[in-house]
């Protein structure tokens, strides 16, 4: 779907893509990092509408330098920034988009009531846009960029803005873009923990570099990690060192949490290796006669991902890699 060569893009005072090579397959693919990584930029190189400083890009086999109309033919583009026109319906901007990208005035309707179906504003579809709620803007913006049947879509920040419940309808909603109709995905966000419930592969980029492409199934399995809190008893007054000791006799490496949770410096860290691992933590806090006050699975931020990628590019570095 998706394949870059030593993308690279530079403004004069930073570089927002660096030599950036990856490919990408059909299906829904999540484009994680932090705000300025270079996710936009990126979207906005592989639609043909800014050009790279150097490397080379294709969308569905087609230069992004010389073919950027026939992509965006083929590829819907949800952008992250509030730009519908507050006076007008849904429907009809919708089907002014269709009507756009090549769709006949009769089709377009056609297309746009079945697409505003699709992402629940059928109901509302006469209502101007000024009048509607942030989910529901976001999914007029959804709504355009399927119109027109593409086969590819990128959709930047879906979620911004959204509440929770708002969250979980809208990363349903993307979902159901690739199983209900087969149309490929590529969805960015700096939040790596929604984007492993959606997404099949997770690519993930710092500063305009690749840190990471991998399937949802093997990053979660690296990231999968374990906080474990627990009473403190008479007869263990150190309740979390007396499960650390125990743990490590049984050769469980963990580790204090330092911060970022409650209980932060009384909570213990260790890497799940399957079911066994609850078992494991459950049988020694009941031997030891503690409470256990929690036992989750530790989403890793995205700083913390960052941070291993570059330990493991230092120890590339030093073994010769």
């Amino acid at each position: 779907m998706i394949a870059t060569e030593d993308l690279s893009k530079r403004f004069p005072r930073v570089t927002a893509l660096d030599r950036l090579t990856v490919d990408i397959g059909p299906g829904v693919t999540g484009l994680v990092g932090a705000n300025g990584a270079g996710k936009s930029t990126l979207i906005k190189i592989l639609l043909g509408l800014s050009p790279a400083s150097e490397g080379r890009a294709q969308v569905l086999g087609l230069d992004v330098a010389t073919r950027g109309s026939a992509i965006r033919e083929r590829v819907g583009y949800m952008p992250e920034h509030d730009c519908l026109p507050p006076d007008v319906s849904a429907t009809e901007f919708v089907v002014h988009m269709a009507r756009m990208s090549g769709l006949p005035p009769t089709a377009a309707r056609e297309r746009t009531a079945d697409t505003l179906r699709h992402v629940g504003l059928y109901e509302e579809r006469y209502r101007p846009i000024g009048g509607y709620s942030t989910g529901m803007k976001q999914r007029v913006k959804l709504a355009q960029a399927l119109v027109h049947d593409p086969q590819l879509v990128f959709l930047d920040e879906p979620t911004n803005g959204l509440d929770p419940v708002g969250r979980d309808e809208m990363l349903g909603l993307i979902r159901r873009i690739h199983s209900d109709f087969g149309i490929s995905v590529l969805v960015t966000s700096h939040l790596l923990g929604e984007l492993e419930r959606t997404c099949d592969h997770v690519v993930v980029i710092d500063g305009g570099r690749l840190l990471r492409s991998s399937s949802t199934t093997d990053f979660t399995q690296t990231t999968t990690t374990l906080a474990i809190e627990v009473t403190d008893s008479d007869t263990h007054p150190d309740g979390i060192r007396a499960v650390r000791e125990a743990l490590h006799a049984r050769g469980v490496t963990t580790h204090d949490d330092g911060g970022g949770l409650p209980g932060a410096g009384r909570t213990l860290l260790l890497t799940a290796q399957g079911e066994e691992t609850y078992d494991l933590v459950r049988d020694v806090i009941a031997d030891l006669g503690l409470g256990l006050v929690r036992m989750e699975q530790h989403r890793h931020h995205i700083s913390e991902v960052f941070r291993s990628s570059d330990e493991h590019r230092k120890e590339a570095v030093g073994h010769g890699g």
